[in-house]
């Protein structure tokens, strides 16, 4: 009981960052299938299947080609939360054990640089989709003033669409 008072009062220590008692953790190996085909199923998956639909591919090539994608990709992700999965650590604290205390953070700003990435991705998509739909219903935002200058290829109507999706 002592020593957990000590490594409570640690300023290496977060309530958040702590490791998640055995007893606590309740996913399953289903769970993390049901992830993993929850991540590979989505919008801009359909949109690349599309297009190699569209480059040339029959429908059973593409959807071969995604699949080994999304095998390839799954094992980096296996490999990066498997000590998440077996003693119950965010990957910060895990990274810390490669990275040092201070290194950790530049390892976790990485990995949120690309989650800020994908999730820009999803917004934009889903935000674009809304303004196809409110085109056609609202023709008049087609021809809203711009706000954004020339230079970022942006117009009102979809930049208010990819806004509001991203809330």
């Amino acid at each position: 009981m002592e020593d957990q008072k000590v490594i409570e009062s640690s300023t290496l220590y977060s309530e958040d960052l702590a490791p998640i008692p055995q007893n606590k953790r309740s996913w399953t190996t289903g769970n993390y299938a049901a992830l993993w085909i929850s991540m590979s199923l989505c919008i801009p998956t359909y949109m690349l299947a599309s297009s190699l639909i569209g480059g040339g591919m029959n429908w059973w090539e593409a959807i071969i080609t995604i699949f080994l994608g999304n095998a390839i990709v799954l094992i980096p992700l296996i490999l990066n939360g498997h000590a998440g999965a077996k003693y119950g650590i965010p990957f910060p604290v895990f990274a810390r054990a490669g990275f040092g205390t201070k290194g950790a953070n530049i390892a976790a700003m990485l990995r949120a640089i690309v989650a800020c990435g994908w999730f820009g991705i999803q917004t934009w998509i889903g935000g674009f989709a809304l303004y196809q739909m409110l085109r056609l219903w609202i023709p008049a935002i087609e021809n809203l003033p711009q706000i954004f200058p020339d230079s970022f290829g942006l117009q009102t109507g979809p930049a208010i669409t990819f806004f509001s999706s991203g809330s």
